[in-house]
């Protein structure tokens, strides 16, 4: 790919690192880098002895990494999805940390390029991989699944009502031409989706879908979040953003069961004092970007983060 530079906002930029309550001498992973913008928020509230360590996929979010770690030693930058976390944490000697942050999704940056193949605004390779230099491309994913799989993938993570028209398109298209660009998908879509809601493209929801499959990324965040709970120290802060009702109901209900102590019945002779300590407790009500955000940046409009702290509760992680 040549150089091509693509404006990334960061969202929720300010509230984000606030939720996290940085110690200068503090230990923190931003598990989404991106453009950095977290990154460097962070960084600016360390001292000398702090360090952040951040995880991205992105090739290119890696080489934007790699030049603030040549320029700040307190800062690394991992090529892993952060599914890795505790593995790679152990790897740099880090067995505690004191706040981590997620920042989920699809990037502008990553959007914006249309060779990347996430937007149906463009007519690109239809690849839509954060990483780009592994994996199968959602062309090939297309090319290759049976039916009754993209038919489930579109409707469990796009929720779309017309998954089962969609793949059978999808399938009989292939049969006598393969998918291989954005424009040939959400033409294809289109044709096959009947109603949208207002402002919205019809081709929006199976996007979504293909570009979670491809990435797994609802599986990954399933993955990190009790990894965050293991690593965190007492009072360390977790924060999450999330983009869509899918990541939101998995960071909500993941944060609300690991808050909720063990509970006995009504006749156990047990005080609630004595009860054990739950491992999170939930920080404020979740946050949305304010007017002058949204003003700004259209796209933080479904931004929603959630916050927990981390307790002297034990925590046992359900294998």
């Amino acid at each position: 790919m040549t150089d091509v530079q693509f404006e990334h906002r960061t969202v929720l930029l300010a509230e984000a690192v606030d939720a996290l309550a940085v110690r200068a001498d503090g230990v923190y992973v931003d598990c989404t880098f991106g453009r950095g913008g977290h990154s460097r928020l962070i960084l600016s509230k360390l001292g000398s002895a702090g360090r952040l360590v951040a995880f991205d996929k992105d090739p290119e979010a890696i080489a934007e990494g790699e030049r603030l770690a040549a320029a700040d030693a307190r800062f690394t930058i991992v090529h892993q999805g952060f599914e890795t976390l505790e593995r790679e944490l152990s790897a740099l000697g880090l067995e505690r940390v004191d706040g981590v942050l997620m920042d989920l999704g699809v990037s502008s940056p990553q959007i914006d390029d249309g060779r990347r193949g996430f937007s149906f605004r463009f007519d690109a390779p239809l690849d839509m991989r954060m990483d780009t230099s592994r994996g199968m491309t959602a062309a090939e994913w297309l090319a290759s699944a049976d039916e009754a799989e993209i038919r489930e993938v579109i409707k469990t993570y796009g929720e779309e009502r017309f998954a089962r028209k969609i793949a059978a398109a999808i399938v009989a298209h292939r049969g006598a031409e393969p998918l291989v660009t954005t424009r040939q998908l959400a033409v294809l879509v289109g044709e096959n989706v009947r109603t949208r809601e207002p402002g919205q493209d019809p081709a929006t929801r199976t996007f979504q879908a293909i570009r979670i499959h491809i990435n797994g990324e609802l599986d990954e965040l399933k993955s990190v979040l009790p990894q965050a709970v293991s690593l965190l120290a007492e009072g360390g802060r977790l924060a999450v953003i999330s983009f869509h009702s899918l990541e939101d109901r998995i960071v909500k209900q993941f944060i609300r069961d690991a808050a909720t102590a063990d509970k006995l019945p009504s006749w156990a002779a047990v005080r609630a004092a004595d009860l054990a300590e739950a491992p999170l407790k939930a920080i404020g009500k979740p946050v949305r970007a304010g007017e002058a955000e949204l003003a700004a940046n259209p796209r933080a409009r479904s931004a929603i983060m959630r916050i927990a702290e981390r307790t002297a509760g034990a925590w046992e992680r359900a294998e």
